[in-house]
């Protein structure tokens, strides 16, 4: 790793500058450290002659000249070097860089020089547990399970949650279908559950009750009757939503766990409510003036938060106050009236039933441990790994872990909505919590779509001379029931792996095909669906994401099934394995790492040793395009150090004992840091490919 190289330059430095130019600590320019552009130069380089040349009054030559002069020794530093440029530039110690290196074990983690304290909770998924998920449900996945691995690199500890909308419309709208479209009982639903791909079978019911309601609109009635009697309990069409709600949701556990994901605690709604998590917030807000009684205008009776213009720029101190409203009796005034009412959102609706913006700032509250209450828990699943908790609003376990109380939370929610993400913000600024607010970050992301050969050979391709065939993609309707459930997706890529592998390993068993062809397929999802920034809409293409030549995730776990390979006949042929390898290579010379020559090895090193760097960069910025990048470039130079130079590179028919040694050694550290970046993603790597 690199980081704890750039943070022992920096203390170094500033020392330096301290003593050397009289500088406060405070007043020293920021020490940026570069890499440049080839290792003659050096492996790290700084512009801080530049920052200084003003203030110093010299050329920047001159001070980088008389920096490298007083530098001293470090751990891990070679020699500095003033650039006739005015840069100045660090040569690492190779051997003991490399050696450093591969003495950890390979299952440690890189981790921050300075990591955050306090839990994370990261929320992702949040599937409405009414029908089968869909592609679009896989991007969040997958982000929000790398979120939560790079957060644990780091060293922070993750609460991963997955909220559950069980009181939701879409949860009362199946509901809707069983009991007045296909006339069932409790029982009978249970039994068709027990019968049928039950997540399928909503899917395809959803679309119907949509169309039902289409038809005629006053069939919405019912829509409205059946959620009342969800979110009042204690009656058939409450029984029934909280069956659908349970059975959809093992279903969709079972779809991520294929996607490798994974989660601590299962957050239902009906418990929000049932606990009167909202009661406790909107005694909150109430308070602090944060909401007010509309009594007057399309709102009266209502419960409104006044919105802000530019959240983003609102003073973390700032409390939003209602507005003074016109007086009536003219058209001016009316016209007033409604610009103020679209300045404001309902949280309660005037026949008290408070809006999901309600619900989700309680939730928050109760995230970043400032609501005052907590739910009880109860085990939902039990898996190897341990239970699996679940919420509750009745007696619950006593043995759960502690939950909530946040230091950090990471909602990962598609980009539309980011009106409530920010209202959410809103709120915690205006009780009083600033802090929160800042602690509160919306992992926003856009929508998946397909691309049309995909779309055509999953059979879901839009008429030729329709409108929707001369869009860039096809676009997807769960409400509709247009698209392609996740879990067929999944099967198709899996089955298309495997296909290939089967070209490639005749002699495979069929147990090792199946296993291979699984690891495949779902590197091909998740890289493909992180690959692109995430505020890209993108169009899943079945081919591109399972390229084995291209920018995929079977390319980059062929470049580390190729390094295995190489060390099996290794050990095969010479009896020598990795860990003796390691263990005698300090008194092995290290010519092919410090020669003239050992400038393409020394590069694969230096390079794989970024990974810690390029996770706190994702972090910075969630996006996690830069991990998937830096993943497949680590890749490409492998393959380029394996294939364009065979006489230099080549470790098996390598005859100079100590050269293969130390390449093996590069190669070995290389392909354990992309084995951790592979993992960081989600993707396994497989024996062949």
């Amino acid at each position: 790793m690199i980081l704890p190289v750039h943070a022992r330059l920096r203390a170094h430095l500033t020392r330096l500058l301290s003593t050397r130019y009289s500088l406060d600590v405070s007043a020293q320019p920021s020490l940026a450290l570069e890499y440049p552009p080839n290792r003659d130069l050096g492996d790290l380089g700084t512009p801080v002659a530049f920052e200084l040349a003003k203030r110093l009054r010299k050329a920047p030559r001159a001070i980088a000249q008389e920096i490298a002069d007083e530098f001293g020794t470090l751990e891990g530093i070679e020699r500095v070097a003033a650039a006739p440029n005015g840069y100045l530039n660090f040569f690492l110690t190779r051997p003991a860089f490399l050696l450093d290196r591969l003495s950890a074990t390979r299952t440690s983690r890189g981790g921050s020089s300075d990591p955050p304290t306090g839990k994370a909770i990261v929320e992702h998924t949040a599937i409405n547990p009414n029908k089968a998920a869909h592609i679009g449900h896989l991007r969040n996945a997958a982000l929000g399970d790398t979120l939560v691995r790079v957060l644990r690199y780091r060293g922070v500890p993750v609460e991963v949650q997955n909220y559950i909308d069980d009181t939701g419309v879409q949860v009362a709208d199946v509901v809707v279908g069983f009991r007045h479209l296909a006339g069932r009982t409790l029982a009978e639903i249970r039994t068709l559950a027990d019968t049928t791909r039950f997540d399928f079978y909503c899917w395809d019911l959803y679309a119907r009750v949509t169309e039902w309601y289409d038809e005629n609109k006053e069939r919405l009635k019912t829509r409205a009757d059946t959620l009342h009697d969800i979110e009042h309990g204690g009656n058939e069409n409450a029984e029934v939503a909280a069956f659908i709600a349970d059975r959809i949701v093992r279903c969709h556990l079972k779809t991520m766990a294929r996607m490798n994901v994974d989660y601590d605690l299962l957050t239902w709604e009906g418990d929000i409510l049932r606990l009167k998590f909202w009661a406790q917030a909107f005694e909150v807000l109430k308070a602090k003036r944060a909401v007010h009684l509309r009594t007057e205008g399309r709102l009266a009776g209502c419960w409104v938060m006044p919105i802000q213009e530019d959240l983003e720029s609102t003073p973390s101190s700032a409390t939003p106050k209602p507005q003074p409203l016109p007086t009536p009796n003219s058209q001016a005034a009316e016209g007033m009236e409604e610009d103020a009412e679209e300045r404001e959102k309902v949280i309660v609706r005037s026949n008290g039933v408070v809006t999901y913006v309600g619900k989700d700032i309680a939730y928050q509250f109760w995230k970043l441990g400032l609501l005052g209450r907590d739910f009880n828990y109860r085990k939902f699943a039990d898996r190897p790994q341990g239970a699996l908790w679940a919420t509750s609003s009745t007696d619950g376990a006593a043995d759960h872990p502690p939950y909530g109380g946040a230091s950090y939370v990471y909602n990962v929610i598609d980009v539309r909505q980011s009106y409530l993400q920010k209202l959410l913000k809103q709120a915690l600024i205006a009780v009083g919590h600033p802090e929160g607010a800042e602690r509160s970050h919306h992992f926003s992301y856009e929508m998946v779509a397909l691309s049309h050969a995909t779309a055509r050979e999953l059979g879901f391709a839009p008429p030729p001379d329709s409108e929707d065939a001369k869009r860039p993609f096809v676009e997807v309707s769960g409400r509709k029931g247009l698209g392609v459930k996740a879990d067929d997706l999944l099967d198709t890529v899996i089955q298309k792996a495997g296909a290939e592998v089967v070209k490639r390993n005749a002699d495979l068993d069929e147990a090792a095909l199946v296993r291979t062809a699984h690891m495949i397929g779902i590197a091909a999802v998740r890289y493909f669906l992180i690959k692109f920034s995430r505020g890209k809409v993108i169009a899943f293409d079945l081919d591109e994401a399972l390229s084995f030549q291209g920018e995929s995730g079977p390319y980059i776990q062929y470049a580390v099934v190729r390094i295995n390979n190489i060390f099996r006949k290794m050990q095969e042929r010479d009896g020598l394995d990795e860990a003796a390898l390691v263990a005698a290579l300090a008194a092995v010379p290290a010519g092919e790492l410090t020669g003239d020559n050992g400038h393409e090895l020394w590069s694969l090193v230096l390079e794989a040793a970024r990974l810690d760097e390029v996770v706190e960069q994702v972090v910075a910025t969630l996006e996690f395009s830069v991990l998937a990048k830096y993943a497949f470039g680590l890749a490409q130079s492998f393959n380029a150090f394996y294939n364009l130079h065979p006489s230099r590179s080549s470790i098996l028919n390598e005859e100079r004992d100590e050269v293969r040694r130390w390449r093996a050694a590069g190669v070995i550290y290389l392909r354990n840091q992309l084995t951790r970046a592979l993992d960081l993603m989600g993707i396994a790597v497989p024996a062949r490919m």
